[in-house]
């Protein structure tokens, strides 16, 4: 069947038909802001800048939530919170202990999260308080089911979570059965805050559109989940350190700017590169830079810090174009110990702080998400009988 000239498409009628939703404003939020052509970011008032430079992640999930940096004592009740709510239910585990070891991490994060919802912190009769402490939940929990996973895949015993330190700490603690050093600490903490929020994303858009049908923040976050979970949106990072490690495979051969030219000639993607709201360097990836190359150099693999920066002075000679927030936290997550397909499980434990602000902000002011679709196939077509076609 032919389809509908979408150039022949009444304006007035349709005035805004736009691929992907591309420039479509759909919210007012408090959350973020981005300003692509500066390379800005804002978290609820405070630039991103800032907040790498003196926020805790537990810290920066508290003003998503509130609009507001936490004073010492609404600091110390959150960390308690999050404390508190580590332990996983039973069935959890042995839904991660028993399901297939070959699986994607993400399937099983997001099949746990949705479990999660039988055993949510109990109901005080209030919407508001019932969501945020919800939210405290799943925050807390994430790294668990990441950890726990991680471990049963390895054939190794789950580790019980700390009854102290920060959400960087426990968690790199659960996933090596060790207590990490400060450093390893401060970069982990510091990748949370990197990717706590970020505007309009798809998964964010799903989480609001889930909560605006008045479902519950467990299916809004579940959704969100699937979202992340396509190479599209959050699968990035693990596939520029796959890009990485093919070099790495190469040996003494490896060119990693002839590598990066022959993709180029091939018409093929580099990941990492380019950004659908930056036009310029992505804030974030200025400390994932920096991070990248101390890491490297302590770690002892400077040459992948190296070959990232052939690619993106190359990327940047041939296309113009900025790496985006993925790009160097691959190598972050490397030189720390953390395999490659457990990058976007990372993601999403930090994001779940924004994605639970956005439900929040949609549950105050909500209205069902119900955007028109542009019909563009035929109409009032003549019945033919089954013998005749």
């Amino acid at each position: 069947m032919a389809k509908q000239n979408l150039q022949e498409i009444d304006t007035n009628e349709y005035p805004y038909i736009n691929r992907g939703l591309e420039g479509i404003v759909a919210f007012s939020t408090t959350k973020s802001f981005i300003d692509g052509q500066k390379g800005e970011l804002i978290y609820s008032g405070f630039n991103i800048d800032t907040l790498a430079e003196n926020a805790t992640f537990e810290e920066v999930c508290f003003l998503l939530w509130n609009d507001r940096l936490p004073n010492k004592s609404e600091l110390d009740e959150l960390k308690t919170k999050l404390i508190e709510e580590r332990e996983l239910p039973e069935p959890v585990f042995e839904y991660i202990r028993n399901t297939d070891k070959a699986a994607e991490p993400m399937a099983v994060l997001r099949t746990a999260t949705s479990m999660l919802a039988d055993f949510a912190p109990d109901e005080t009769g209030d919407p508001e308080v019932d969501n945020r402490n919800q939210a405290i939940a799943m925050t807390a929990q994430m790294p668990i089911i990441v950890a726990a996973f991680d471990r049963v895949r390895n054939g190794n015993e789950i580790v019980a979570p700390l009854d102290y330190g920060s959400t960087a700490y426990n968690f790199l603690y659960m996933l090596n059965d060790k207590k990490p050093g400060e450093q390893a600490e401060k970069t982990m903490d510091l990748c949370l805050i990197l990717h706590a929020e970020h505007g309009m994303n798809a998964s964010t858009f799903t989480c609001r559109t889930i909560c605006s049908t008045e479902s519950d923040i467990y299916s809004a976050v579940t959704g969100a989940i699937g979202a992340l979970k396509g190479p599209l949106h959050g699968g990035a990072n693990t596939a520029v350190m796959n890009m990485l490690l093919n070099l790495k495979n190469q040996g003494n051969s490896a060119d990693p700017v002839q590598f990066t030219k022959d993709k180029l000639d091939n018409k093929e993607k580099i990941m990492g590169f380019g950004h659908r709201v930056y036009k310029t360097f992505d804030p974030r990836a200025f400390h994932l830079r920096k991070m990248s190359k101390s890491l490297s150099e302590e770690t002892g693999q400077e040459t992948l810090y190296e070959w990232s920066e052939a690619i993106l002075k190359t990327m940047k000679d041939e296309k113009n174009i900025d790496p985006n927030v993925d790009f160097f936290s691959a190598t972050v997550y490397y030189s720390i110990g953390i395999k490659p397909d457990l990058y976007t499980c990372i993601f999403t434990m930090s994001r779940v702080s924004g994605w639970t602000a956005h439900y929040l902000e949609q549950a105050a002011y909500n209205r069902l998400i119900r955007p028109r679709a542009l019909y563009t196939g035929e109409k009032n077509l003549d019945w033919i009988p089954v013998e005749e076609r």
